[in-house]
C-alpha cells in the first residue's frame, strides 16, 4: 500500500505570484520518503511510529543518485499537498521510489528518485537489506 505524507504550504514556501517555488517540490519529496521508510521500517519492526530511525542501526544508509520530475500545476499558500511514495523499481544496490503529489486530487507534481544503499558511514554501494526491501514493499 502507497504511503501519502500531507504537507500544508507554507507562506515562505512561496513566490511572489504565491506558488510553491520550484526547488521545495524536491524538499516535499525527500521529507516525504524519509517519513515513508521511518513508518514502514518503524511498523515492520513493531516500533512506534513516533520513533526516529536510525539507519545506521539496521546497517543501511541510502543516497540519491538521480531524480527526474513534471511539474503539472503549482500549489499555492495554504494548499495541503498529498504527496504518495511507492517503490518502483528493485535493483541490487539500488532502487526507484516514485513521489506523486496532488492538491485536491489534482496533479501538482511527479518524480522518480533513483537511491543507491551504501554502507553506513561511507559512499561505497552495498546490497539493499532484504528486511528494508520488504518493508518497502507492503
Amino acid at each position: 500500500m502507497p504511503f501519502v505524507e500531507r504537507i500544508r504550504v507554507r507562506y515562505n514556501e512561496c513566490d511572489m505570484q504565491n506558488v510553491v517555488f520550484n526547488a521545495n517540490y524536491f524538499m516535499y519529496a525527500d521529507d516525504a520518503v524519509a517519513q515513508w521508510m521511518r513508518h514502514a521500517v518503524n511498523e515492520m519492526n513493531g516500533v512506534s511510529p513516533e520513533q526516529l530511525v536510525q539507519w545506521s542501526d539496521l546497517g543501511f544508509d541510502f543516497m540519491l543518485k538521480t531524480t527526474t520530475a513534471t511539474w503539472h500545476k503549482g500549489a499555492t499558500y495554504g494548499d495541503v499537498i498529498e504527496a504518495t511514495c511507492t517503490a518502483t523499481r528493485w535493483g541490487n544496490t539500488s532502487f526507484d521510489v516514485s513521489v506523486s503529489m496532488t492538491v485536491k486530487a489534482q496533479p501538482i507534481f511527479d518524480c522518480v528518485i533513483t537511491y543507491v544503499s551504501v554502507t553506513p558511514g561511507t559512499h561505497t554501494p552495498v546490497a539493499v537489506p532484504e528486511q528494508i526491501r520488504s518493508a518497502l514493499s507492503r
